[in-house]
């Protein structure tokens, strides 16, 4: 039995210490908004945050997470978090498979790094998107960061 707490909410499961995060995620609490990508930690598509700090799920033993976890569901409830407001104003999604990862990595960003240059979320945002909306996803951090500035909450 290993207990998390995910989105607010504690659960007990019963799995094994060193499964994925990612599966326990999906899996066992039906969340599937965090995404499969390419198991290795590279691709990003399975990116929640644990404290705030994102982290690649699909590589993360779930018994080994202490803290808070926040999935693309529980980032905002109504969809009104300044990061999913802008990825909607900038058009970011083309196919989405990536952008539950982007989102909560460019939350996390923007939680340490209030005014993000360019340099920095290419530093810090290494989540791959295939469809290359990189532009745009640059364009949205620094939208999300104007209006986190201006005192939308988070």
């Amino acid at each position: 039995m290993i207990t998390l707490t995910v989105n607010g909410k504690r659960h007990e499961l019963d799995v094994e210490p060193d499964a994925p995060l990612l599966w326990v995620i999906r899996d066992e609490l039906g969340l599937t908004g965090t995404k499969f990508g390419c198991g290795i930690a590279q691709c990003g598509a399975c990116t929640v945050q644990v404290d705030g700090r994102p982290v690649r799920s699909c590589v993360t033993p779930a018994g080994s997470v202490k803290g808070q976890i926040i999935t693309i569901e529980g980032l905002s409830s109504d969809l009104k978090h300044p990061v999913q407001q802008a990825w909607l104003a900038e058009d970011v999604p083309q196919c989405g498979y990536c952008q539950s990862g982007q989102i909560l990595a460019a939350a996390a960003l923007l939680a340490t790094t209030p005014n993000p240059t360019d340099a920095d979320i290419d530093a810090k945002m290494t989540n791959i998107c295939r469809c290359g909306t990189y532009p745009r996803i640059r364009k949205a951090v620094h939208r999300a960061a104007a209006a986190m500035a201006k005192g939308v909450k988070a």
